[in-house]
């Protein structure tokens, strides 16, 4: 029962370490020997690969899909692709009241992008690092799915918060962006202190919301999956398996969507004129 109870320990403890990259000694971090995860200076080298290749596939593959929009009779790939960017742009016209050929594209970037990075988590949990070790001989554990890593799903919302600041500034001036922090909720003077720091806190509370939202429901998602890989004897773990993996489909599509809804929402509240 002890040995059972360490492999599963150390099964687990395995696959949630990341392939890391240490920028004080510009050398790969060795997980088994030390344990380097509060270093500032480190970077998940399997999120950042995987974020940019998932996002150049979405890139590469709306290219191509947009050279055959001139085709009179549709394909089966252009109407998928037509469906999806109506579905968006339908969301972001009811939202802001109005087209916009900015927050539109943004809207499908986020949305597509994220689903791609979602969906990796219905790979086997072995299956990719076991392909890196087989090509590049390492012992490392390689972490597929870039939402579960919070520093991506922070760095996403982050950028986010950018975009909302500059609609917050381009709409209401930079000299009235600032003296709303003091003016609101409450109009009187003597709760200007009070609504600065109401007003630093609502904002603050945006990214950190949404990428933290993102972060623990996929991560949680792939926590069962390692936990029934690491419990369950592997002629037996499509039991639950299946239904889970079913199940998460929706989680995956959920979760894109509503980071894209909020995003939308954001912006769009940003940009109306303050009573």
């Amino acid at each position: 029962m002890d040995i059972e109870q360490n492999y599963s320990k150390k099964y687990i403890s395995h696959h949630l370490q990341h392939y890391q990259f240490n920028l004080t000694n510009f050398s790969f971090v060795n997980s088994d020997i030390n344990n380097q995860s509060n270093n500032f200076w480190l970077i998940n080298l399997d999120s950042m690969f995987f974020s940019i290749f998932l996002g150049l596939i979405f890139i590469f593959f709306f290219y191509q899909a947009s050279k055959k929009f001139t085709i009179l009779v549709p394909n089966k790939i252009q109407t998928f692709i037509e469906i999806i960017i109506n579905f968006i742009n339908k969301n972001v016209v009811e939202i802001l009241g109005e087209k916009n050929y900015f927050v539109a594209p943004l809207s499908l970037t986020i949305f597509v992008w994220i689903f791609l990075m979602n969906l990796m988590d219905l790979l086997p949990i072995d299956l990719i690092s076991n392909i890196f070790k087989i090509i590049f001989h390492t012992s490392q554990n390689i972490r597929s799915v870039p939402s579960a890593d919070i520093n991506v799903t922070l760095s996403m919302s982050l950028g986010v918060f950018l975009i909302i600041l500059f609609y917050s500034i381009k709409t209401h001036g930079l000299k009235n962006f600032i003296f709303n922090f003091f003016k609101h909720p409450f109009d009187y003077k003597i709760f200007f202190i009070f609504n600065f720091f109401l007003e630093i806190i609502t904002l603050i509370s945006k990214p950190i919301s949404l990428g933290l939202r993102l972060f623990g429901n996929i991560y949680s998602g792939e926590i069962i999956f390692i936990l029934i890989s690491s419990l369950i004897p592997w002629w037996l773990q499509w039991i639950l398996n299946v239904p889970w993996a079913i199940f998460h489909i929706l989680v995956i599509f959920l979760q894109s969507f509503i980071f894209m809804i909020l995003t939308i929402v954001y912006i769009s509240i940003s940009r109306l004129p303050v009573v």
